[in-house]
């Protein structure tokens, strides 16, 4: 069957991941464990998983036995006219074969206490500076790494910035010509707005300026949404608690979409065929 023999092919094929939470380096949550679970999940399936995370300031070094890899890390990236130093790390998940690697930023994570809010509770309000040098520092480190992968599945708002970059200023990039973007989408979400600067941060190469103007210069998790829904080639829907606005964009706008299976064995078929799907 064709079917079959496409999944076949697509598991010897490279994919990979990127994560806002990923289980035991963050407290457990429902984004942290989807994080942990389904790359591991995916990798008995037959996968190869690349997985990408951020170094929030709260994960301990020394107990999740994280390095610097020094070949990686030393590159400016440029947002909002400053120069920010990358710097990567890794680490394997404990009794799996997969590594994830941090994206690091003494500004963006070394210094924040919390992940996405501050003391008081409130969203920081260079959250998407903070999501726009994710995103770039993962696309800039699997470039160097030489990977090239068939399926780039993004989860959590701070990788929602990773499909835009991969359709545009990526695009000619020989390791993400051919990818395909599948984004998961959670019901946890910013509260307030990315900042009245988020748009022209967003802008690099041919990221242009003209390609975000449709959305809302108040940018929030809804016109976030909708950014990731319009780049990526297929939305998972993680629960009926999803904001039922996106789901409803996603359908309008063609998208493939896939209800979170209930148990392991229907995650490994369900996301091979959803994935076989988006490649064909």
């Amino acid at each position: 069957m064709k079917v079959f023999e496409r999944i076949v092919d697509l598991k010897n094929e490279l994919f990979y991941l990127r994560k806002q939470e990923i289980a035991p380096y963050v407290p457990n949550s429902e984004m942290a464990n989807f994080g942990a679970d389904m790359p591991r999940c995916m990798q008995d399936a037959g996968f190869e998983i690349r997985t990408f995370m951020p170094k929030w300031a709260a994960i301990n070094e020394r107990r999740g036995q994280l390095h610097e890899v020094i070949r990686l890390s030393g590159m400016n990236l440029l947002i909002d006219d400053m120069d920010h130093p990358l710097i990567i790390k890794v680490a394997s998940i404990p009794q799996t074969r997969i590594q994830v690697y941090f994206i690091d930023n003494e500004d963006y994570f070394q210094k924040r206490l919390a992940m996405t809010k501050d003391e008081l509770g409130n969203d920081y309000p260079d959250n998407g500076e903070r999501a726009i040098f994710f995103a770039r520092g993962v696309l800039e480190t699997v470039k160097k790494l030489r990977w090239a992968p068939d399926v780039i599945h993004c989860q959590g708002w701070m990788s929602a910035v990773i499909p835009f970059y991969v359709k545009t200023a990526y695009k000619d990039e020989p390791q993400f010509a051919k990818s395909k973007v599948v984004t998961s989408l959670f019901t946890e979400q910013p509260r307030g707005s990315l900042g009245k600067k988020f748009k022209q941060c967003l802008e690099f190469k041919s990221a242009e300026l003209s390609l975000i103007e449709k959305y809302g210069d108040n940018f929030d998790f809804k016109e976030l949404g909708k950014l990731v829904i319009d780049y990526s080639d297929g939305i998972i829907q993680t629960s009926n608690n999803v904001n039922k606005e996106l789901i409803q964009y996603a359908k309008d706008n063609k998208k493939e979409i896939l209800l979170q299976p209930d148990n392991e064995e229907e995650v490994k078929t369900k996301y091979t065929e959803f994935y076989n799907k988006i490649i064909e």
